[in-house]
């Protein structure tokens, strides 16, 4: 593993990515959530050439098969995606 998590050695292959939410707590029940991961997986399939294969939501983690276009870097798009999700996640959980 690299300092700071796995390094995507080839960033336009296709990758099986998971992310899981601090102590498994099951905050995707909520729609309002789910929706959260949703409009960032779209913003980056739009403006940062997300590639998405595959996807499945559940109430405590997520599993993704991705890839990138010609250009863009895989590891840029998924540390763009998670810094944008888990802020309006959080922001949506304080203000709820």
């Amino acid at each position: 593993m690299a300092e700071g998590g796995y390094k995507i050695r080839d960033q336009q292959a296709i990758h099986f990515i998971t992310f899981a939410v601090i102590d498994w707590v099951d905050v995707f029940t909520k729609q309002a959530y789910r929706d959260i991961v949703l409009d960032s997986l779209r913003y980056c399939q739009r403006e940062k050439g997300l590639i998405i294969n595959s996807w499945v939501i559940m109430s405590n983690h997520v599993h993704f098969i991705l890839s990138a276009k010609e250009g863009f870097e895989l590891n840029n798009i998924l540390r763009d995606l998670k810094k944008q999700s888990s802020i309006t996640i959080i922001r949506a959980i304080e203000f709820n």
